[in-house]
């Protein structure tokens, strides 16, 4: 197995620890690497999804298929699905692990926080509406949602105690400039929705420093890619495929997960 950067280490844990946590793995496939969460770890928004997949629509570009292969000594289960909750991942997705499973990373709670109907109220209805909404919902995860990632990150240890597990957070969706066509957003809209990112951000690392487990921020690495501005790495409003909306595109998964994940490992 490829180690953990020192640097990344040094702000998880030890060097030693985190190495310590995954088998060493020479052959391909050897070590067994299990992917869980939502649509943001499922990668809608990238396309090329599995047919088999169906309504998950998991797809070949999402950051657990890119970095499994770049890292053919781990062999990918992926039982991410779009729309999961914490309890979706818990009844559905939980029994992809085992005593044996060396990695495991998670991106899950933008649905138990509401957030496609948090969407929805800040695309069409008022400021107002748009900020309340986004308060109540960053209150939520700030508070109540901590002890429920924290009680599900526990189970995964109980069930794959060897493995590393990495928590992958949710970048701010919206670029602070340029137009968000065909239905504006105002600037106390966008940084309504991007407050909602920071609680998910900072109640995901506080479950994970709760429960023993690496919480890695995407914020940083999606800087400057928000939807609606130069460089989008999220898609705006997507007339398309609406459930792609304020979702990485394939290079919010390629440039920003696959290679913060990718960074990870030196």
């Amino acid at each position: 197995m490829r180690r953990i950067t020192a640097a990344v280490a040094a702000g998880l844990m030890t060097f030693a620890g985190l190495v310590a946590a995954g088998a060493p793995a020479q052959a391909a496939g050897t070590a067994e690497y299990v992917a869980l969460g939502d649509s943001y770890a499922s990668g809608v928004g990238a396309g090329s999804y599995d047919p088999a997949s169906g309504d998950c629509k998991r797809s070949t570009l999402n950051y657990p298929h890119l970095w499994a292969a770049a890292n053919p000594e781990y062999a990918l289960k992926d039982a991410t699905c779009s729309g999961a909750t914490i309890a979706d991942v818990r009844a559905e997705q939980l029994s992809a692990l085992s005593a044996n499973t060396n990695l495991v990373t998670l991106t899950v709670g933008g649905n138990d926080a509401q957030f496609s109907t948090v969407v929805q109220t800040c695309l069409t209805d008022t400021e107002n509406a748009c900020a309340l909404a986004t308060g109540w919902m960053s209150t939520y995860a700030r508070g109540q949602l901590v002890g429920e990632l924290t009680g599900l990150y526990k189970d995964i240890k109980a069930r794959s105690p060897k493995a590393l597990i990495l928590v992958f957070g949710y970048p701010q969706a919206l670029s602070t400039t340029g137009a968000c066509a065909p239905i504006e957003l105002s600037a106390k809209k966008r940084a309504g929705m991007n407050g909602l990112a920071d609680a998910l951000a900072e109640g995901g690392r506080k479950a994970a420093a709760d429960a023993g487990v690496h919480f890695v921020d995407m914020r940083g690495q999606f800087n400057g890619h928000g939807a609606c501005g130069t460089d989008p790495w999220i898609h705006g409003l997507n007339l398309t495929e609406s459930a792609a909306t304020f979702h990485p595109n394939a290079a919010g998964q390629e440039k920003g997960y696959a290679t913060k994940f990718k960074s990870l490992w030196g």
